[in-house]
C-alpha cells in the first residue's frame, strides 16, 4: 500500500523548508522515528497528525486528501465572540445571482424610461 498521508506530510513539511530534525522536536520524538512515520503511515496516531498539521500549518484533511469547499471563518469582536463559516462557493454564486437580478432590473427600468421618451 502507497503511504499517502506520510507523502502529503514530507511534501508539506519540505514546500515549508522544514527538516525532519525539526519536524521530530516539535513532535518530541528522534528524527530517526520521525523519518519512520513519513514512510509508514500505519504508525501514525491521532494526536501526532493534530500536531504535524498544526506544525505545517495545514488542515488534517488535505492530509487525508479530503475534498473540501472553501470556507472562510469571520470573528466578530462582539461580546459573544461568535465565529461565522461561510462557503465561499455558496457566496460567489448567491452574489453572481445577485449581479444578475441587478442587470435585469437595469434593462427594466432603461425600458420603461425609453418608454416616456
Amino acid at each position: 500500500m502507497i503511504n499517502e498521508i506520510g507523502t502529503r506530510i514530507r511534501k508539506a513539511r519540505e514546500k515549508k523548508g522544514i527538516s525532519q530534525e525539526a519536524m521530530a522536536l516539535e513532535l518530541e520524538i528522534t528524527q530517526s522515528n520521525y523519518g519512520r512515520l513519513e514512510k509508514n503511515d500505519t504508525r501514525l496516531t491521532v494526536p501526532k497528525i493534530q500536531k504535524i498539521a498544526k506544525v505545517l500549518n495545514i488542515t488534517i484533511g488535505y492530509l487525508f486528501d479530503e475534498k473540501s469547499a472553501k470556507i472562510i471563518n469571520q470573528h466578530n469582536n462582539d461580546s459573544a465572540k461568535k465565529q461565522y463559516a461561510y462557503n465561499v462557493d455558496t457566496i460567489i454564486h448567491a452574489d453572481k445571482e445577485h449581479i444578475n437580478t441587478l442587470k435585469d432590473e437595469i434593462i427594466f427600468l432603461r425600458d420603461l424610461l425609453k418608454k416616456k421618451d
